[in-house]
């Protein structure tokens, strides 16, 4: 890329803020709801307090990012806003994006949210990616963070596209300081804004409510032989995690990956299926394979430390995966370069092991997906020859009623 191109393009950290409220920096109001006591004129009166808070400091429910300056091989920026529920009665949190412009061009942010996050995401040669981890915030003290990164990996292997980003940023910027010499008065636009807006809510029951029963990672022991929930591990009671990233209350089932650290069928990926129904012959519950895209999807929820790893490349934050096909584009993208996905392993804890276990995703014609520890920091999402003896494990498909105690 053009030197002159990258100098247009430095970062300016202090570009990415916060609007901040004055004095007190709070969404607050009250709801009042019909009493359920014995007077029929009674009314519970509940407080709603919801603080929105970066860096302990008080911030508004809307967040802009701002990039006037950014340039391959930035150091990647995190942020995160915790949305903090003090009030009396569990909140639903979302996210919407007001707006977005990428120099010139504004994207259509009111049609479909996740295709816009995935152009951010992946459409140009830096990235901005934004993920909520919980939905909901419980009454008194719960807490959900949003969470977002903007990056610019230094060499992404498509020199061109730096090069037409770059050019395009540099003419973007000449006109800008020539539209401000004209009148002293013009404000300068910046090369790159986006408008958040984080909405807290109370939380309404209904079949489109996330089920806080049923978190990603939370842990259930399930009896394999029995098809329901247990409270003793045994040979068929087994510890096991929830898999789903978003089930709803409306969902009649739950996914489960069982705990990594038991003993499974070992083999060659060509044994891959005996293998599994081996593994599975004596267990009473519906099953299916576990696939590399599955656990695409939930590790790139971090938005900050999920790396996609290309030899010869610039590591690169994996990033939103929900729209479309995206998993499969990105799980293609990193063959040519013998490439794999490494994640961290105190996020999640509950796909740590130090065997490897196939994955039933085909890499190439001579490797599948697996998974393993890589060291004691990351566990890696990789090509495996399938000649390797690796283990299997299935996905528990549990129906909620069996889950109820």
């Amino acid at each position: 890329m053009d030197k002159k191109y990258k100098t247009y393009l430095k970062l300016n950290i202090m570009s990415i803020f916060f609007i901040a409220v004055s004095f007190v920096s709070i969404t607050l109001a009250w709801f009042a709801y019909s009493g359920l006591g014995k007077v029929s004129t009674d009314i519970d009166v509940k407080a709603w307090y919801i603080e929105f808070e970066k860096n302990n400091e008080a911030v508004s429910n809307d967040i802009v990012i701002s990039l006037a300056d950014i340039y391959p091989g930035m150091e990647p920026i995190n942020e995160s806003v915790a949305i903090k529920n003090l009030g009396d009665s569990d909140a639903q949190i979302s996210y919407s994006i007001s707006s977005a412009r990428i120099l010139d061009e504004s994207l259509d942010t009111v049609t479909d949210l996740e295709k816009v996050e995935d152009e951010l995401a992946h459409n140009y040669p830096f990235h901005i990616n934004i993920e909520l981890d919980k939905k909901y915030a419980l009454a008194k003290d719960g807490v959900s963070k949003l969470n977002f990164s903007v990056s610019w990996p230094l060499d992404s292997g498509d020199d061109e596209t730096d090069s037409e980003w770059g050019a395009k940023a540099y003419e973007f910027q000449k006109k800008e300081k020539e539209k401000y010499d004209a009148d002293n008065n013009y404000e300068i636009e910046a090369s790159l804004k986006v408008v958040i807006n984080v909405k807290a809510e109370q939380f309404i029951t209904d079949n489109d409510s996330i089920d806080i029963n049923y978190n990603l990672g939370d842990t259930i022991l399930y009896d394999v032989s029995l098809n329901k929930r247990c409270t003793e591990l045994s040979d068929t009671c087994i510890k096991t995690s929830v898999l789903d990233i978003d089930n709803k209350i409306g969902d009649s089932e739950v996914e489960l990956i069982p705990a990594l650290y038991r003993n499974y069928g070992t083999g060659t990926y060509d044994e891959y299926n005996s293998l599994l129904s081996n593994e599975i012959s004596s267990w009473n519950v519906s099953t299916r394979p576990l696939t590399a895209e599955d656990l695409l999807k939930i590790v790139s929820t971090d938005v900050v430390n999920t790396k996609t790893v290309r030899e010869g490349l610039s590591d690169a934050i994996l990033g939103n995966l929900k729209y479309d096909t995206r998993v499969n584009t990105e799980m293609q993208r990193v063959v040519p370069y013998n490439g794999y996905f490494k994640f961290l392993n105190d996020r999640f804890s509950f796909l740590n092991s130090s065997k490897c276990f196939w994955l039933n995703s085909e890499y190439d014609s001579s490797r599948s997906y697996a998974l393993k520890k890589m060291d004691d920091t990351n566990s890696i999402i990789y090509g495996e020859d399938k000649t390797t003896a690796c283990s299997v494990i299935p996905v528990i498909i549990a129906s909620k009623s069996n889950l109820e105690i």
